[in-house]
């Protein structure tokens, strides 16, 4: 099994050329196992780890409800943001500067074949994240993502999950708000749900910015802990 992660920090880039290298690189790796399963070739499959940072984008799941985009397609224009329904799970959410974008691409015939742990180690590298600036974060049942002071009425999402998965290989990921401007939330329902607020990691601590290289340091420490894997960086 290959426990190297093929990591590559994108920078600052369109939502959809990012959606079409995702499925480049994951194509490749599904095209690797069937090769593997009908010529008993025994080929390594790769795992690929992407950071980016999208301009204002909307993304909506295949089981989301476009009512809960509260914009028109004028509106949209206007606010300099893009609209894309997506091949991921969940519903409805926001992408845009001052948030960390994690998309790891794995074959976890590599790592473990569960979907549910898969989502749950997803989670919990973001909560040991966060517990590194003294958060106390966590998931909140029946919805996918992570949480502060779930279960009162001060409940609040900070990070984000929507993933995809065929032949063991998957794809999407989290989105972790840092330094994002919460205004562009208040034009969805985001991921569905009413009633709860959404909030950034600067927010939290009170300061104007985080260094976001530090926060993808520590996310990358504890997903390599959680995965028993290693980062291999690739331009």
């Amino acid at each position: 099994m290959n426990k190297t992660i093929q990591l590559q920090d994108l920078g600052a880039k369109d939502f959809k050329d990012t959606w079409d290298y995702q499925e480049t690189l994951f194509k490749a790796i599904l095209d690797t196992k069937i090769k593997n399963r009908r010529e008993d070739a025994g080929l390594e499959t790769a795992n690929h780890f992407l950071f980016v940072e999208h301009p204002h984008v909307y993304t909506l799941g295949k089981s989301g409800d476009l009512s809960n985009l509260l914009l028109t397609a004028e509106q949209l224009e206007e606010k300099g943001a893009t609209f894309y329904k997506i091949n991921r799970g969940g519903d409805i959410t926001y992408h845009g500067p001052g948030q960390i974008v994690g998309y790891p691409i794995l074959d976890l015939d590599n790592f473990f074949t569960d979907i549910h742990k898969y989502l749950r180690f997803l989670e919990e590298v973001i909560i040991l994240t966060l517990a590194e600036y003294g958060l106390k974060s966590e998931r909140s049942p029946g919805e996918t993502g992570v949480w502060l002071d779930v279960g009162t009425p001060f409940a609040r999402k900070i990070c984000a999950l929507g993933v995809r998965a065929s032949r063991w290989v998957t794809m999407h990921g989290f989105a972790l708000n840092i330094n994002a401007d919460l205004g562009y939330f208040d034009n969805i329902i985001p991921c569905g749900i009413r009633g709860k607020a959404v909030t950034t990691l600067n927010n939290e601590l009170g300061i104007d910015t985080v260094d976001e290289t530090e926060v993808k340091q520590k996310i990358l420490k504890h997903f390599s802990v959680l995965f028993d894997s290693t980062f291999t960086t690739v331009s």
